[in-house]
């Protein structure tokens, strides 16, 4: 069977622009492109986005939004932030916990988990909890909040721990 998809980015909707790219630069991450082109949002103002996009994303048709691309390494998928208008009504639900059905957390590894913990909690970043060693030591893992509550899992995985499995045929 031919490969028919690819990853290509990560979408969180946020209520500060600014205080998230400020936010996701201290995990690392690097502006790739000021706005969503094909959008035609920018980061620096807000824009109304074209009727059809709007239809296409089920958002009310004068829905205005700032947007960027964020990547990591230079790698996929890229992580899209978008501020848009109709998420300023208090009427708004929290993000995904550990407990909800859905994509509740994004997960980034680390080599080096502990000094990235204390480093990032240096600079503000709030966690669930301290770092955690997992079932016979084969990773570690530690939990932290973005500005509006979304859930960034940090993992350092030591593959020479992990039971030796066969991988699935396809």
């Amino acid at each position: 069977m031919t490969q028919r998809f690819r990853w290509g980015h990560i979408n969180i909707n946020v209520t500060d622009l600014d205080a998230s790219i400020q936010f996701y630069q201290k995990l690392g991450f690097d502006l790739f492109i000021s706005g969503i082109p094909y959008l035609d949002l920018t980061a620096e103002e807000a824009r109304k986005l074209p009727t059809n996009t709007a239809r296409a994303l089920n958002l009310p048709s004068d829905t205005k939004g700032r947007a960027c691309i964020m990547q990591l390494d230079r790698h996929l998928p890229k992580l899209d932030l978008t501020e848009l208008s109709e998420l300023e009504q208090p009427e708004q639900p929290k993000p995904l916990q550990n407990t909800d059905l859905g994509i509740a957390r994004i997960c980034l590894a680390s080599n080096d988990l502990l000094t990235d913990y204390q480093h990032l909690l240096a600079q503000g970043v709030e966690f669930l909890s301290p770092p955690t060693t997992c079932t016979s030591r084969m990773a570690e893992v530690v939990v932290c909040k973005d500005p509006d509550g979304t859930l960034i899992e940090l993992l350092q995985v030591h593959m020479e721990r992990w039971p030796r499995v066969k991988p699935v045929s396809t």
